[in-house]
């Protein structure tokens, strides 16, 4: 598909979307962009343009938050976060593009899902000991889904909402191993044949946008409710969670 202005009408909204999310809101919800571009492109085009977009947000996300983290959290997941990387990376190369859509779309909807059973206590993330072995685990799986469809988000929100973190600690943190995955995922995401010089120059056009809504996300965090603005993702996700799983299978 070319990248035309259909595209950037619909790329530009997503990437601030994105940087709003990882700027204010814990990153989870970050990955309803490239599941909004995997409508309009084929899903590796899609998560290989947002992957430079992502790691231009987490380079303006660090200076705010930096040293703000549980480290000792963070470098748990971080660890982690390899393995869970490189296990993504093998899957990749064995699946077609319907096969992604439908792996795409469970994530989101299944993303939704488990802030719903949440909300309404039916799934409880109780404080626990901490644990390097937990912490790895649950890290590796934020690695693997961050690589299908840079939705790390779940995974490391039902670790860390289990560790006692204030709210600074809580977002700086996810800034902090998200940043760091992105790095991991660019080498496999290069071999694999994800990007492009066309992906590279909408990703250039799109990051600014990205950036500014970052910026805006710390402000937002202050002040805009989480409820409402998780409420519009659950929304989203769940559209184009279905959307992409009607056309993996139709």
């Amino acid at each position: 598909m070319p990248y035309d202005l259909t595209f950037y009408l619909i790329a530009i909204p997503a990437a601030i979307f994105a940087g709003v999310s990882k700027g204010g809101f814990g990153s989870g919800p970050s990955f309803a962009s490239a599941i909004v571009l995997a409508l309009i492109l084929p899903p590796r085009e899609a998560i290989g343009v947002m992957l430079p977009v992502l790691m231009a947000i987490d380079a303006a996300t660090l200076k705010p938050y930096w040293k703000k983290w549980n480290w000792r959290e963070g470098r748990g997941m971080m660890v982690g976060m390899v393995p869970g990387v490189a296990a993504a990376a093998l899957v990749f190369g064995f699946v077609n593009d319907d096969a992604l859509r439908l792996m795409i779309g469970a994530v989101a909807i299944g993303f939704v899902l488990f802030q719903l059973a949440k909300a309404q206590g039916w799934i409880t993330v109780p404080p626990r000991p901490f644990s390097a072995l937990v912490a790895a685990i649950w890290g590796a799986a934020a690695g693997f889904t961050s690589f299908v469809s840079h939705a790390g988000g779940p995974p490391a929100s039902m670790y860390l909402l289990g560790r006692g973190l204030s709210k600074l600690e809580y977002q700086a943190t996810t800034v902090l191993v998200f940043w760091w995955v992105n790095v991991l995922k660019f080498g496999p995401y290069a071999l694999l044949g994800m990007f492009s010089a066309q992906g590279f120059l909408a990703a250039a056009v799109i990051a600014p946008f990205a950036i500014a809504g970052a910026f805006w996300g710390v402000y937002l965090n202050r002040i805009v409710s989480e409820r409402a603005f998780f409420t519009i993702t659950y929304v989203m996700l769940t559209a184009t969670g279905a959307k992409l799983i009607w056309d993996a299978i139709v």
